[in-house]
C-alpha cells in the first residue's frame, strides 16, 4: 500500500499575523497543535486547542506551495459553507483568504479514520453517511461543476495507454485494452445528468468514524454534481483497493455500472502515474499506480 499523503506544513511554519486571525475566529490563544497525515495539500491540516480548551481543526495553504492546492482550498471553503447544518460534515467556524494564504477554520470532528482493510461495520456506517448525503444534497445546494466533465479527460486513460503503452502494463490489461477503453465509455455516459452534490473523493483518509459508530465526510474540494450513487461507487472502490467486502457497498447499485466505473477510474491512476509529480506532493504518482494496480484483480474477475 501506498500512503496518501503529501509533504504538510504545520502550525508553527504559519506567518504570526496567520495564525493570529485563526486565533481570533477559534476563540482563544492555540497552545497546542497536531498535524494530522492523510491527504495530497502541503497545506496544515492541524487539530489546535486554545488555553481555554476550544477546540478546532485549521487549514491553510499559501499557492507559494502548490498553486492547485490554494484553488482546491477556495473550492473547499465555498461548497463546506453550503452545506446544510443536519448532514454528517464538519461545520465551518470561519474562513479568510488574504491573497497568500487560504485559510479554512472547521469543528474539530471527535473520531478517527475507518480502519483498512475495511471492517464490516465501518463499511455500513459508511453507507448510511452517503445515504443521508445523497439525500441531503439533491438537489445539489449550490452550483458545481458536473461529475461528467471533471471525469470525461480522465476516463480516456486506457485510450492513451493504449497510443503509448508503457513496457510495464499489467500482461491482462494489455491484452483487454479495447474492453477496458469500451468500459470506461460506458461509465463515462452513466454518469451524465445527476443532481445529487457528491464528494467525487471518497477515500476511507476522508472520513471520521465518531465514537457512537457514525461517519462523517471531511475534504471537500472536489464537490461536484453526479448521480445519487455516485459516492457509494467511489466507497466500493476504496474498499476495493484497501481490503475489505465490497458488496457490502454494491448491493443493490447496477453492477455494469459499477464495473464500468471502476475500468474508468483504473485507466485514469494509471495513466495519471506517469506524469511527474506536482509540487510538493512527491508520492501522488505512486498512490495513483497503486490504486490502478490494486482494482485490476476486480476487474479481471468481472470482464
Amino acid at each position: 500500500m501506498v500512503p496518501a499523503a503529501g509533504v504538510r506544513i504545520g502550525w508553527r511554519d504559519l506567518p504570526a499575523d496567520v495564525r493570529g486571525r485563526i486565533e481570533e475566529i477559534v476563540g482563544g490563544r492555540v497552545v497546542e497543535a497536531v498535524s494530522q497525515s492523510g491527504g495530497f495539500s502541503p497545506g496544515t491540516a492541524d487539530r489546535v486547542v486554545t488555553a481555554d480548551g476550544r477546540r478546532a481543526f485549521v487549514k491553510a495553504v499559501t499557492p507559494a506551495l502548490n498553486e492547485r492546492s490554494a484553488e482546491l482550498a477556495r473550492q473547499e471553503t465555498r461548497i463546506t459553507s453550503a452545506l446544510p447544518g443536519h448532514v454528517p460534515a464538519p461545520r465551518v467556524l470561519g474562513a479568510f483568504d488574504d491573497g497568500d494564504w487560504v485559510v479554512l477554520v472547521l469543528e474539530d470532528v471527535e473520531g478517527a479514520h475507518p480502519r483498512t482493510p475495511w471492517a464490516e461495520a465501518d463499511i455500513d456506517a459508511a453507507v448510511t453517511a452517503l445515504a443521508q448525503l445523497a439525500d441531503a444534497l439533491t438537489p445539489a445546494p449550490l452550483a458545481v461543476p458536473d461529475v461528467t466533465d471533471q471525469i470525461a479527460d480522465g476516463f480516456g486513460g486506457w485510450r492513451r495507454l493504449a497510443e503509448d503503452q508503457p513496457a510495464d502494463l499489467d500482461p491482462w490489461a494489455a491484452g483487454r485494452l479495447p474492453e477496458l477503453i469500451a468500459a470506461a465509455g460506458r461509465g463515462l455516459a452513466a454518469t451524465r445528468g445527476g443532481d445529487t452534490l457528491a464528494h467525487y473523493d471518497i477515500r476511507a483518509d476522508n472520513m471520521l468514524l465518531r465514537p457512537d459508530g457514525r461517519v462523517v465526510i471531511v475534504d471537500w474540494p472536489w464537490g461536484c454534481t453526479a448521480p445519487a450513487w455516485f459516492d457509494r461507487v467511489l466507497l466500493a472502490l476504496n474498499v476495493t483497493v484497501h481490503g475489505g467486502d465490497p458488496e457490502r457497498v454494491i448491493g443493490d447499485l447496477d453492477r455494469r455500472i459499477v464495473v464500468d466505473l471502476f475500468a474508468g477510474f483504473a485507466g485514469l491512476f494509471r495513466d495519471a502515474s506517469r506524469r511527474p509529480p506536482p509540487p510538493s506532493l512527491p508520492s501522488v504518482r505512486a498512490f495513483q499506480r497503486w490504486q490502478a494496480d490494486a482494482l485490476l484483480p476486480w476487474l479481471r474477475h468481472e470482464l
